[in-house]
């Protein structure tokens, strides 16, 4: 029982990892080319993976299991917006779909702690994909004009004095 769990949330853990990388990546990229909106919703998001991290880690602690902190995959090397919201969303959906598959497997092994944290963590990655969602949604419907905006308020607000976060 405890094992199964254990190594369901360290390979939860090594998603979150990973997303935390692609998204302070993703974060950095954006920032850099001015699109503040975008910027601080994947630097937010990765702070709530980072979350989850910690959530994980206390659950395998609290089975006297070991904490396995290795990214599952290697950070993709992508600038353009449109590719990095397309990314972010098959994240998310990847991680919902493996995490309720694993919250059954819990409740099949007697744990309904971590079932229940498992989907706990569904309801977040969904809506995380919601957010990534929205935004490539504005991106079919304004264009380039979106990132344009995004870039000329960081510009109006620099120009003003004003923080631009």
């Amino acid at each position: 029982m405890k094992t199964k769990s254990i190594e369901l949330l360290n390979k939860a853990i090594g998603d979150e990892l990973t997303a935390v990388h692609q998204y302070m990546y993703f974060h950095f990229h954006c920032d850099d080319q001015g699109y503040d909106l975008l910027a601080n919703l994947f630097r937010r998001t990765a702070i709530e993976e980072m979350m989850h991290i910690e959530l994980l880690a206390e659950r395998i602690l609290f089975l006297k299991g070991e904490v396995e902190m290795k990214a599952a995959d290697d950070v993709k090397k992508v600038h353009e917006v449109k590719e990095m919201l397309r990314m972010a969303v098959a994240m998310e959906e990847s991680s919902a779909r493996d995490y309720n598959l694993w919250a059954n497997e819990c409740s099949a092994n007697a744990d309904s702690v971590s079932k229940k944290l498992f989907e706990s963590l569904v309801e977040d990655e969904e809506r995380h994909g919601d957010q990534y969602d929205v935004e490539m949604e504005n991106m079919r419907k304004f264009g380039d004009n979106y990132l344009a905006l995004q870039s000329i308020e960081r510009s109006k607000n620099m120009a003003s004095g004003r923080p631009t976060e």
